[in-house]
């Protein structure tokens, strides 16, 4: 199985009006096929944000340095993958799909650690039939001139 690196980003708004942009992994067709991801983990990062709810330079600054730290470290063997994420609301969320929950905690511990403490709030389901993914992966249908709202 390869993975790609083919994204697309939409826009769609918060419960309270803000702005939010979606990004989302293309082209997943086999890893959804073979079973094996079955839990999806949302990491969630509240960040100080500006009145749009977009992040302040510093947030940037942070979730640019984090983010590919995750992937790469999460992706190394595939023991899960970055499907999507969303920046907006005070808010950047990781959605992560894995084969070990265990495992993926251990190594999100390990790759944090030299960063400070992130006030980062960790929601972990059984989703095999990657539900949450295809929601997102039909943003992409959707017309940019009619965001959805997320909550």
């Amino acid at each position: 199985m390869k993975l790609t690196d083919d994204w697309f980003t939409a826009l769609s708004y918060s419960e309270a009006g803000q702005l939010v942009f979606v990004t989302v992994r293309k082209g997943l067709d086999e890893f959804i096929a073979s079973r094996k991801l079955k839990v999806r983990v949302d990491i969630s990062l509240p960040y100080d944000a500006d009145r749009e709810g977009m992040p302040s330079e510093e947030a940037s600054a942070l979730i640019e340095e984090v983010e590919p730290v995750l992937r790469r470290v999460m992706e190394r063997d595939k023991l899960a993958i970055l499907t999507g994420n969303y920046t907006g609301a005070g808010q950047k969320d990781w959605v992560f799909y894995t084969r070990h929950l265990p495992t993926f905690g251990e190594r999100l511990n390990d790759c944090l650690a030299p960063f400070p403490t992130l006030p980062l709030q960790i929601h972990c389901e059984e989703d095999p039939d990657w539900d949450d993914y295809h929601e997102m992966l039909a943003l992409e249908q959707d017309d940019e001139d009619d965001p959805i709202s997320v909550e």
